[in-house]
């Protein structure tokens, strides 16, 4: 039996396949990491997986052995013949269906869905954005093969950037393991990584902190090495609300946590809701 890695090879040779790399077309070709996938992501019989750049197949195929539905959103219409080809057109069954446009514009499902891709690494920031802040319902779970530098910062607390603080907001991430450029084809120029996010039934505070918590951290992030006295020091009632939440003022953005972040916000008193 041929490996993943001679059979997507022989796949696309077959099929004269040419690779968008402005879209981010590399193709996971090593089976111990697709295992990792579809273990972290903890597929259930009954679940709805929604997979964003789905490819010729690859992880689809495993996702389609386990999950009740599958959503496949491709923006490479070029691909999507192949896609039906390589699953066996499994994924035309009943209750699957593939989606020829932007990821970033499809409106995520309102009943209970999963989150399984491998993902174009440029949407990274713009994908999490969709699906927490504008989307009517969050997933129960994202597990994405994602950059390893984006997902690091994103698990890393004591160095945090606007993705770790909106990542925290709607659920708790991990690094399920590291991917070298080898283990796709062909390699990208930068080490990948598998992360998954436990998401929160609901956000941790209101759409109104939310608002103002990233009205604060675009301020801050703006000039992230500079302390925050020169830059949220700037906000009428800045200083005051640093002082309210007990922050040093002399701190930079990156230092501070979620949890601070929703102290600094709602200590304008105009979301006595959330801080109650």
């Amino acid at each position: 039996m041929p490996s993943l890695s001679d059979e997507v090879r022989q796949f696309c040779s077959k099929n004269h396949l040419r690779l968008n790399k402005d879209l981010g077309q590399h193709f996971l070709i090593d089976q111990e990491i697709l295992d990792k996938i579809i273990q972290a992501a903890d597929i259930q019989p009954t679940d709805h997986i929604v997979e964003i750049g789905p490819g010729i197949g690859i992880l689809t195929a495993e996702l389609l052995k386990r999950a009740k539905k599958i959503t496949a959103i491709e923006l490479d219409e070029h691909l999507i013949p192949l896609l039906k080809n390589y699953t066996g057109y499994a994924i035309l069954n009943t209750g699957h269906s593939i989606v020829n446009e932007n990821a970033l514009h499809v409106p995520m499902p309102q009943e209970p869905y999963k989150i399984v891709a491998n993902i174009p690494y440029h949407i990274t920031s713009p994908l999490l954005r969709h699906v927490f802040l504008e989307s009517q319902t969050p997933p129960t779970s994202m597990t994405l093969l994602i950059q390893r530098e984006v997902a690091e910062k994103i698990c890393d607390p004591k160095d945090a950037g606007l993705l770790t603080i909106l990542v925290g907001l709607f659920g708790e991430p991990r690094i399920v393991t590291t991917v070298p450029p080898k283990a796709f084809f062909p390699p990208p120029k930068v080490d990948s990584a598998v992360l998954h996010i436990d998401c929160f039934s609901q956000a941790k505070v209101s759409p109104h902190t939310i608002e103002e918590i990233f009205r604060l951290t675009k301020a801050a992030f703006g000039q992230k090495r500079k302390m925050l006295s020169n830059t949220l020091g700037a906000f009428p009632g800045g200083m005051e609300r640093l002082k309210c939440a007990q922050i040093d003022p002399k701190r930079r953005p990156q230092t501070l946590s979620v949890e601070e972040w929703i102290h600094l916000a709602q200590t304008s008193g105009q979301d006595s809701e959330d801080a109650s």
